[in-house]
């Protein structure tokens, strides 16, 4: 239950993407803010990463670096701790590469096959060291861009667009055995598993579909999903919206647990400690990151 969250760090300016570093920090990034920064183990706040734009979900890839899904920014408006559309700013979002030492963001990526990336979100590294992404879609008074996911390879040679269209593609993770990406899409609170035949290459889609995702569960109500984690037992935690859980959904589609959060937004989770059952979870709407200690090991990702 949400008593067991202990605060870590307040003050912070939507905070999502969290990675956990072995001496006990969590780099993440401050959406409203514009920046990645450092959360000490003793909950002190340090500037990591200058990024600008809507810094978002954030991984480290295999040459140590942090890749950064940059969403191009946010308006935000009083009373809304949430984003609402695009910055006046605005021109797209890109994936950058953070130096690890100095902070410095590069641009890798900022469009495919000609098209621009609207609101990147979320990445994961396979073991070959290629990263699937998702692409939000930008949110308009009277529109929205279609989202989709991606695959790229960290040296800004490739990327490819795998399956689009997708309403609202948020969160993604690997299952144990990297044959599966999860996709959570937020509007609906759907989660997707696609099947991986190779690399970036996906199982192709049946006739008349536009892509080849299946989804394995949904929440009724007024549940909406953000980003997400792959435990090692291969079940998949999504941080859920407005109901403000943390949701712990088997492959099968099982619910396994719904772990109340001191939030309505919890954006994101994360795994650290030496046993991995150190739960880093994004408090979005009041500016703050919680720790707790999940039942289970989180599932080591590929790289950091």
């Amino acid at each position: 239950m949400s008593d067991d969250v202990k605060i870590l760090a307040t003050g912070l300016g939507f905070p999502e993407g969290p990675v956990a570093l072995p001496d006990g920090s969590v780099v993440l990034t401050e959406i409203r803010n514009n920046r990645c920064s450092k959360v000490a183990p003793d909950g002190s706040v340090s500037l990591f990463s200058a990024t600008g734009g809507g810094p978002n979900g954030l991984a480290i890839g295999p040459d140590g670096a942090f890749y950064l899904c940059n969403n191009g920014g946010s308006r935000y408006v009083e009373g809304h701790s949430m984003g609402v559309g695009p910055h006046p700013d605005y021109v797209s979002g890109s994936i950058q590469r953070i130096d690890p030492k100095t902070g410095e963001a590069t641009l890798l990526y900022k469009e495919v096959n000609g098209h621009k990336l609207s609101a990147p979100n979320d990445l994961v590294f396979d073991t070959q060291g290629g990263f699937y992404f998702t692409d939000l879609g930008k949110r308009y008074a009277r529109h929205r861009d279609h989202g989709g996911l991606y695959y790229a390879l960290p040296d800004g040679s490739r990327v490819s667009e795998i399956a689009f269209p997708i309403l609202s593609p948020n969160g993604c993770g690997l299952s144990p055995d990297g044959k599966t990406i999860y996709v959570a899409d937020t509007e609906g609170a759907r989660l997707w598993a696609f099947e991986i035949e190779a690399p970036g290459v996906l199982k192709p889609p049946a006739p008349h579909h536009p892509h080849s995702g299946r989804v394995i569960c949904g929440l009724p109500g007024n549940a909406r999903f953000d980003s997400l984690a792959v435990l090692a037992n291969g079940n998949i935690a999504v941080a859920t919206l407005t109901t403000g859980f943390i949701t712990e959904i088997s492959p099968g589609g099982e619910v396994v647990r719904a772990v109340k959060m001191p939030d309505m937004y919890p954006t994101n989770i994360c795994f650290g400690g030496p046993d991995l059952r150190t739960a880093y979870i994004t408090l979005s709407d009041t500016g703050r990151l919680g720790v707790m200690r999940w039942p289970t090991p989180g599932l080591r990702l590929n790289f950091g």
